[in-house]
Formats: C-alpha cells, sequence, structure tokens
C-alpha cells in the first residue's frame, strides 16, 4: 500500500462538476481579478467565521503583512511571535520594518506559553501575532488580556486554523483581526494562491481593500503606497465551492485524528492533544519521536509519505541572524523542531490507510525494543 502525505486529487474528484463549473463561469464572465465570485466568497467567509468583514487577498503571507499595516505597525515597532512557525509570519513584520520578537511553546498545545509574553513587552512592542499552530488555536483568553493592559493589537494567524474554535469561538470571531492562508494544501485550499484578513473593524477592512488594489480608494485615486495584492477571480470561485464542504471535511480530519490517536496510544511516539479550550481541525497531525529520522525513514520504505512542520525555528534560520539569537534561545521549540513528524493527514484519507500507518509504527516501535 502507497500512502500519500496529502492527496488532492481525491477532494477534487469528489467535487469536479461543480468545480469546473464555477471555473468555467468565472472565465465566461471574465472575472479573472476580484470580480463576482471573490465577492460572494468574501461575504460566505465572513459568515462562516461569524465576522462582519472579509478581505480576499493573494496569500496569506500577504494578509499578515496587509493586517499589519492597516492596524498601524511601522519601522522600528517590535511584534511578539512564536519562533515556531513557517516564516511568513515573521516574514510580515519584517516587510513593515518592524522586529519579530520570540516568544517559546509550551509542550502541549505546541502554541505560545502565555506565562513567557509578558516578559517580552518592551515599549517598543505594538503587536502580538498569535499562531494556531496545525489547527490547534492558541489560548487567546490571556493573549486578549495581556494586549488589552498593554494597548497592544492582536493579529492572529489563522492560516492553518480554518473552521479552529476557542472555548466555543470559531477562530476569525475571537479578536479583532485574523489571516487566513488559501495555499491548495490549507484545510480550505484555492487552486494557486490565496489568502484573507477577516475582521470586525470597519477601517481595518477598508484600508486593506485600498491596500491590496495598490492603495486606491477609486478608480486612479491612489490615497495610499499598496501593493497588488487581490485575490483571482477563479480562486473566489473554487473557494466557494469548498467552502461549502468545510465543515464535513474537518470532521473528517477529526475523525481520522482520533483513530491515529487511538491506535498510536502507548507507543513510543507522542501524540498530539487536543486542548479543553479548542477545537482542533488538524491541517497537520503531528507526533513527537526520539528517534524521527529513523522512524521517517522506516515509513517512507513502507511507502508512507510524512513532512516536517518546521525543522529548524525561525530565530535560527540564517535570514534572522541579525538577531543574534542562538540555539538555546527558545529550548521548547528547538526540542520540538528535532522530534515533530507530520504523518498523512487529509480528509479522504480512509480509515484502512491509517491502520496501516499505525501499523508501521507498532512495527518500528518493536525493532527498536528489541
Amino acid at each position: 500500500m502507497k500512502v500519500p502525505f496529502l492527496d488532492l486529487k481525491r477532494q477534487y474528484s469528489s467535487l469536479k462538476d461543480e468545480i469546473d463549473a464555477a471555473i468555467k463561469d468565472s472565465i465566461d464572465n471574465c472575472g479573472f481579478i476580484l470580480g463576482k465570485h471573490v465577492t460572494e466568497f468574501e461575504k460566505n467567509f465572513a459568515k462562516f467565521c461569524n465576522v462582519k468583514f472579509c478581505v480576499g487577498v493573494n496569500s496569506g503571507t500577504s494578509a499578515l503583512r496587509l493586517a499589519l499595516m492597516a492596524t498601524g505597525i511601522k519601522s522600528g515597532d517590535e511584534v511578539i511571535t512564536a519562533p515556531n512557525t513557517f516564516i511568513a509570519t515573521a516574514e510580515a513584520i519584517s516587510h513593515v520594518n518592524a522586529k519579530p520578537v520570540f516568544v517559546d511553546i509550551d509542550t502541549d498545545s505546541y502554541n505560545f506559553d502565555v506565562t513567557k509574553i509578558e516578559k517580552a513587552i518592551t515599549k517598543k512592542t505594538k503587536a502580538i501575532i498569535p499562531v494556531h499552530l496545525y489547527g490547534q488555536p492558541a489560548d487567546m483568553d490571556p493573549i486578549l488580556e495581556i494586549a488589552k493592559k498593554r494597548n497592544l493589537k492582536i493579529i492572529e494567524d489563522a492560516c492553518q486554523a480554518h473552521g479552529a474554535e476557542y472555548k466555543g469561538k470559531k477562530i476569525g470571531s475571537v479578536s479583532d483581526v485574523a489571516c487566513f492562508s488559501f495555499y491548495p494544501g490549507k484545510n480550505l485550499g484555492a487552486y494557486g494562491e490565496g489568502g484573507a484578513v477577516v475582521t470586525k473593524d470597519i477601517e481595518v477592512m477598508e484600508k486593506i481593500n485600498i491596500l491590496r488594489d495598490h492603495g486606491q480608494k477609486s478608480k486612479g485615486q491612489h490615497i495610499l503606497i499598496g501593493d497588488n495584492c487581490r485575490l483571482e477571480g477563479i480562486q473566489g470561485a473554487v473557494l466557494n465551492v469548498k467552502l461549502k464542504y468545510l465543515e464535513e471535511a474537518t470532521e473528517n480530519r477529526r475523525k481520522n485524528a482520533k483513530l491515529y490517536s487511538e491506535l498510536l496510544s502507548g507507543l513510543d511516539v507522542k501524540t498530539p492533544k487536543e486542548m479543553d479550550y479548542s477545537k482542533h481541525v488538524y491541517h497537520i497531525y503531528a507526533v513527537l519521536s526520539e528517534k524521527r529520522e529513523k522512524l521517517m525513514e522506516h515509513l517512507k520504505n513502507n511507502g508512507i509519505f510524512t513532512g516536517i512542520h518546521y525543522p529548524t525555528p525561525i530565530h535560527l534560520q540564517e535570514a534572522y541572524s541579525y538577531l543574534g539569537l542562538k540555539k538555546g534561545s527558545f529550548e521548547v521549540s528547538e526540542t520540538f523542531a528535532e522530534k515533530t513528524l507530520s504523518l498523512p493527514m487529509f480528509p479522504e484519507l480512509t480509515g484502512e490507510e491509517i491502520n496501516f500507518v499505525a501499523d508501521k509504527i507498532k512495527e518500528f516501535n518493536s525493532q527498536i525494543l528489541k
């Protein structure tokens, strides 16, 4: 048996007629940039997130950057975030000439250790970007309390957390601004690049609308220095179709994660813990293994494809060497990066495939114990 890490063809096959019709309509109407399909998707995704506004953009990275710009983050400011995320979170901070300041994670959720945020705050701190890593929400109440006390902006990196919930509230509605990615492999994925900012704040919405379109308030009237970050019409059409099935897909992911955790219980891998405040949507199902490379090789030899998200924390990346941070700066994040292994996870993954993966991990576990 071959078990892919991700299989987008299975999803496309199940939605082919609807998606093909939506794409054809977009092309027939020459709605290539923004247009009716994007407008409709923005309305539907805002409703899905239980917020007033959604602005579609061309990537999750752009969503984060424009959200920072729209909330007034500028050169010389500091923005607190986590070091164990994809580099785009920090890149967005750097792109507005602000400085990323990292806070280590806890050993259960793999998100912010909220007890360490206060110590990272300086007079230059202007915002916090909590990352809902792998689809598990960060513990937002303490973060919101700190932000309110310190007058800081919160911009949620929800790029892996479509449909996740914090204490019964959809991610996107917990704070004033949240950013999503629609990269094809995401829980809600486009057929190309895509992203969105959702917000309750009309001023933030209006500003991002302007910033994404070369700073135009109206045709030819450029009131800000913006960028070209518009969402393509075809991507809006695809996302509109797939959004209708997101809740069902999420439940399939959660069912698959539950089966994995049951089958892997008692083995020499640590399975993810769903925190009592969260509804985890399992963009990634990551286990921790002391012998990750050998386990990864064993699974590959048996036709099982895995991944590592992410092998090097941001503070140890060459691009951020100027910060002067060394190994040992954030020990939990570094240990996590050395042990994490992402197993196959997508809604169409079958129970038979999950059982096969678990059997091969058990086989590896038995070999190690000999």
